[in-house]
């Protein structure tokens, strides 16, 4: 099953601010393969299939470093074979950059950070009829990633040249300030359900029983303040809906529990109770 297209609700675009657009594109196209689609002054699209874009980078007028705030924790881009996740890890092994690495059951992943910190994860979804699920959570672990495994998917003289024009955003990871306001948010307002938690620290949830799509936090402490305006980090992600009535009803959901909710420029806009904002969109 595809769990990032209609009839389902996904994280389609994350944009995140940075200090320097150049040391920032230097990253993300030169060693990570993303190409520019669009470049509007301090502001650019990154595309992967030359067509749209997943993942925009802006530089607000001053720039503010990364600090122990609400905000992005990571964001995913999600791959679509092992071989791929392989190429990727031996490149930036090479390049000489600090890369995590862990076997999540439900999928294989690598995380790196870019020159501000931002977080990023590249996963390998395994086949959900491998996932486990008991009393409708999912069972993710987080074990070492064997990579020798994964190597032998390669082909011979595979290398990482670019990003795949398969690859998509796959979910993003949240720092909250506090698991149940910001749970109630994006379950009983935008509409997605919990799939899986730690320990009252972190909270999965998706839509059509995906391992997740949104994943919220509270490692940067209960309470964390939020960001500064001009931070480094999260800028906006954009959610999206199957149809106009789904993003109907979630606008509804949302003025109902008292939310506010923007339409300006043609957008519609929420902020959750931590101060990240999302644009409510149809696919």
């Amino acid at each position: 099953m595809n769990f990032h297209t209609p009839p389902l609700t996904y994280v389609s675009h994350v944009k995140i601010n940075v200090s320097d657009m150049q040391a920032a594109l230097n990253f993300y196209t030169g060693l990570l393969g993303f190409s520019i689609l669009e470049q509007n002054g301090n502001e650019v699209h990154l595309t992967a299939d030359g067509k749209t874009s997943f993942l925009s980078l802006t530089v607000p007028e001053h720039p503010i470093e990364k600090k122990k705030t609400t905000g992005l924790y990571h964001f995913a881009i999600l791959l679509q074979n092992r071989s791929e996740l392989a190429a990727l890890l031996v490149h930036l092994l090479q390049n000489d950059l600090e890369v995590g690495a862990a076997d999540h059951n439900v999928s294989e992943a690598i995380y790196v950070d870019d020159p501000d910190g931002n977080g990023i994860e590249f996963y390998c979804d395994r086949s959900p009829d491998q996932w486990t699920w008991a009393r409708n959570h999912v069972v993710m672990t987080t074990d070492p990633l064997n990579f020798e495994d994964m190597a032998t998917t390669m082909a011979p003289g595979q290398k990482w040249e670019k990003m795949p024009e398969s690859a998509i955003m796959g979910h993003l990871h949240l720092h909250v300030s506090s698991l149940a306001p910001a749970t109630n948010f994006y379950t009983e307002c935008l509409g997605l359900s919990v799939v899986s938690h730690i320990h009252g620290k972190a909270v999965f949830m998706s839509t059509g029983k995906y391992h997740h799509h949104i994943a919220i936090n509270v490692w940067n402490g209960t309470d964390a303040p939020q960001p500064e305006p001009g931070s480094v980090g999260l800028d906006t992600f954009t959610l999206s809906y199957p149809d106009q009535d789904a993003l109907d009803a979630a606008v509804e959901r949302l003025r109902k529990m008292k939310y506010e909710v923007s339409t300006a420029d043609q957008m519609v806009t929420s902020i959750d109770p931590s101060g990240n904002r999302v644009i409510m969109a149809v696919s």
